[in-house]
């Protein structure tokens, strides 16, 4: 028995009207270069496979590995910055700079059109939807559930606290090593809530804002209320 779709979306146009999955890149592209511009598509996004990586990255973000060889778009580039303090390593207040422009893109999306892109391109995510382990299952309930998953990611003073670890994952106070959050309880958040607190509060807030104006087009019901714990004290 299919479990009860929460979220239809409204039309689709019918299946005819869209490539096959596999022969799908093209179609995106002009989709795309008409919605952002082609300057955009070719800075932030890869076509190459899109429906798929978008797909797997949007199920992904809510789970504890959003592998980027997946992602939809670029990596960004530089590497992530940390700072000293005198309290330890911190996220440093620079590495939200390498986020910007990307963050700039997002927000400047017309987010009416974007929505009647994603409703028109619905039977493609959906196929792939499916394919990637879910037939029966409702694409559009699971962009909801990950939406409102990220935006109860919490508010966090800053600067965040690290440390570093080895490969093995035992403690390193200093020297080479990879960072990871000093509060086991944000170390253990998905990779989509990391994403957001690693790349700095207003950037994380930009997001936010935006991913509820896109969640309020696509999802029937008001936002659900932050769950009891889901607050992190402040230090």
């Amino acid at each position: 028995m299919k479990p009860a779709v929460l979220h239809p979306i409204a039309s689709a146009p019918a299946p005819g009207a869209l490539p096959a999955l596999d022969n799908s890149d093209d179609y995106l592209q002009r989709a795309l270069d008409e919605l952002v511009g082609r300057k955009s598509v070719l800075s932030f996004l890869i076509v190459d496979g899109l429906a798929r990586r978008f797909v797997a990255t949007v199920n992904n973000l809510a789970s504890d590995g959003a592998t980027a060889d997946m992602w939809p778009v670029h990596r960004t580039a530089g590497r992530f910055d940390a700072s000293t303090s005198g309290v330890g390593p911190v996220i440093s207040a620079k590495n939200g700079d390498r986020y910007a422009a990307f963050v700039h893109f997002v927000d400047g999306i017309d987010t009416q059109r974007a929505v009647a892109l994603y409703v028109r391109l619905y039977p493609l995510l959906q196929r792939a939807y499916e394919e990637l382990g879910f037939p029966g299952q409702y694409f559009n309930d699971r962009v909801v559930e990950v939406i409102d998953h990220l935006l109860s990611t919490p508010d966090v003073a800053e600067p965040i606290k690290l440390k570093q670890i080895t490969v093995d994952g035992s403690a390193r106070p200093s020297g080479t090593g990879l960072y990871v959050f000093e509060d086991p309880a944000l170390e253990a958040r998905s990779a989509g809530q990391k994403i957001l607190l690693r790349i700095g509060a207003e950037n994380a807030r930009r997001l936010k804002t935006k991913l509820r104006d896109i969640r309020q087009r696509i999802a029937r019901g008001a936002l659900p209320g932050r769950r009891a714990g889901e607050t992190v004290s402040r230090p």
